[in-house]
């Protein structure tokens, strides 16, 4: 099979599976082979440098490359993980317009000797002068590979839903254009993946008239918005309306989901979390794969992975060819896809090591240089040494020989009963060895007459001594948490009451139906008979739990409306600004319909709004 290009924004890299209930066991490795990946570029993964851990960074057969944002905490991110056994980068950049500097060094990407950098970098005059290139790159939001056969550039493009970055995201799709076009212009084929936040057609949005209704807005006013222009003007196929730019006149990217599926309805990749309109699939498709002209008909296909769960996007891909016509000519993908002499006619000639790593790998920052990941440190096991093999007790020696790769520290044993071994004692295995031998507290082993191993037995401890260690403070259970606090006049009482109770148990029954307990019930008495009454400690501690009961009792459980289903329905707070907000109310309790409505008679969400001030159990 070939090689296959995932893109994915896993909205917080922390947990790429979302919440289910086997995530904890998986590992990015299993995550790969779920995803089937050669070549996976992540968006959205919302940590800085500080939070990378030896999962994300030391995954066995694979390297990583990340652009992370400078500044702002738990944002944007984005990374490229590549299969060391099928592909290997010769470069790797961070971030669009190459103002940036690789790690180590002050100068930047494209200040580099030109055999040192990947080119097509933007130059003066092709993008607008209020544009910063310095921010653009600083919110980590691109990662550039080049391999030998082609540039893949997976980014995050920005978002805007308020409307408050119009300029930046533009000026952000200004320079992914400009960067392509002149990558192509150098005769170099492109790859660009990632969530470009741009919808191309009516096909790829639900509920599109609808909403454009709502807002007043018109088809062409929709489609002529200055971000989906670039972007339309970039793909091969797409309608552009109101004439091409200056430096546009071309298009240069096919969007291979659509050249596959070109007239495919529901081809979603991103829907609502807020709405739940995931289970209607009322979504858009914001995701993409595409490839320059070049290289289209190196693919073989393209879609999109919907039933994978864990973030608000599914995964989409696109698998290449194992063997590509360059020129007229057939070769294998892998011989194109790794440095000369890597790959000859697919079979590899050799194997990947640390020394193709890359300036830019995640693997050379100081936390990870050098290091293997666990797994590694668990399949390759040391060879056993001839000490371990078998340990014999004899009686010429009283202490246990200790394999020389451990340390020589006692074995404790939680019953320190002696035990005798006769003698002579065959060869022992160490783990044998140590359970048939316990030592003693202090570590030190007596001999016996006879010539046998015994530990020496400890000091008996008192009683007092015993009662002192089990009532120090030590670690508790959970229910300690929940339990009300017993002082010493609450535990006098309750050994009085209990052999009160098997006194009265083993009399006769009393003449009178009232048991002598509830005689007094306001008295307490002391320990000592005949004593005085002990007053209720001020210490005593409310059993919160109780108390939550008791209130549940008083107030009664909570009755909400019910839907035209029949369903309980959920509540929800109105945050939209205006005379509403912060009122809670209620609604269907199912997800939005394919038509993005409240529907009438239907298994999607019904018509039912309740404001949860109008609403009570009487209603």
């Amino acid at each position: 099979m070939g090689i296959r290009i995932t893109s994915w924004n896993v909205n917080g890299i922390r947990n790429p599976f979302g919440y289910q209930p086997w995530r904890e066991t998986r590992t990015f490795e299993s995550m790969f082979d779920i995803l089937e990946a050669d070549i996976v570029v992540m968006q959205e993964l919302k940590i800085q440098r500080k939070d990378l851990r030896d999962d994300m960074v030391l995954v066995p057969g694979w390297d990583v490359y990340f652009s992370l944002p400078k500044h702002k905490k738990g944002y944007s991110g984005v990374a490229i993980y590549t299969r060391n056994s099928v592909c290997a980068p010769i470069r790797a950049e961070e971030g669009i317009t190459g103002c940036l500097t690789p790690p180590g060094s002050t100068i930047a990407f494209r200040d580099l000797p030109e055999d040192q950098q990947i080119g097509g970098y933007p130059q003066a005059g092709q993008l607008p002068g209020d544009i910063d290139d310095v921010a653009l790159d600083s919110e980590g939001r691109c990662v550039i590979l080049e391999f030998p056969a082609f540039v893949i550039i997976g980014t995050y493009s920005p978002a805007n839903s308020d409307g408050t970055r119009d300029d930046f995201k533009v000026g952000y799709l200004d320079a992914i254009d400009v960067r392509i076009r002149n990558l192509i212009a150098m005769g170099k084929q492109v790859v660009l993946t990632g969530d470009l936040n741009v919808v191309r057609d009516v096909i790829d949005t639900a509920g599109l008239y609808e909403r454009l209704r709502k807002e007043g807005m018109t088809l062409d006013d929709y489609f002529t918005m200055p971000s989906r222009r670039i972007f339309t003007q970039l793909v091969i196929g797409a309608k552009v309306r109101g004439g091409r730019d200056d430096g546009r006149e071309k298009p240069v990217l096919w969007d291979l989901g659509r050249h596959f599926h070109p007239d495919r309805q529901g081809m979603y990749t991103c829907w609502d979390t807020k709405k739940n309109s995931r289970p209607g699939n009322f979504g858009s498709r914001i995701d993409y794969v595409l490839c320059s002209n070049g290289m289209k008909d190196w693919f073989a296909d393209s879609n999109i992975q919907e039933g994978l769960m864990g973030s608000d996007h599914c995964p989409v891909f696109a698998v290449m060819k194992d063997i590509v016509s360059i020129d007229g000519k057939d070769v294998h993908l892998r011989d194109i896809m790794n440095p000369a002499g890597t790959f000859e006619n697919g079979r590899r000639l050799q194997e990947w090591s640390p020394k193709n790593l890359l300036p830019l790998s995640a693997k050379l920052i100081a936390e990870f240089d050098r290091r293997q990941s666990i797994k590694d440190m668990f399949f390759k096991k040391p060879a056993p040494s001839a000490s371990s093999q078998a340990l014999p007790l004899t009686n010429s020696s009283a202490e246990v020989a200790m394999p020389e790769h451990l340390p020589p520290t006692p074995v404790q044993v939680p019953n320190p009963t002696p035990v005798q071994v006769p003698n002579p004692t065959p060869a022992l295995d160490y783990a044998e060895a140590s359970s048939a031998v316990p030592r003693a507290a202090s570590g030190a082993l007596k001999r016996t007459p006879s010539g046998s191993v015994t530990p020496q037995k400890p000091a008996k401890k008192t009683k007092a001594a015993l009662t002192k260690e089990t009532s120090g403070k030590g670690q508790k259970s959970l229910m300690g948490f929940f339990k009300p606090k017993t002082t010493p006049a609450d535990s006098a009482l309750a050994n009085l009451t209990t052999s009160r109770a098997e006194e009265i148990a083993t009399s006769p029954p009393p003449s009178s139906a009232m048991s002598e307990f509830d005689e007094q019930p306001q008295q307490k008495v002391s320990p000592k008979h005949g004593g005085p009454t002990i007053p209720p400690s001020p210490e005593r501690v409310i059993d919160q739990v109780q108390s939550r009961e008791t209130w549940s009792k008083l107030l009664g459980k909570r009755v909400v409306p019910k839907c035209e289903h029949g369903e309980d329905c959920i509540s929800l707070v109105t945050k939209k600004a205006g005379f509403n907000k912060g009122r809670w109310f209620y609604i269907c309790p199912r997800p939005i319909g394919p038509s993005g409505e409240k529907e009438t008679g239907t298994e999607w969400r019904c018509g039912t709004f309740i404001w949860s001030s109008d609403w009570t159990s009487k209603s």
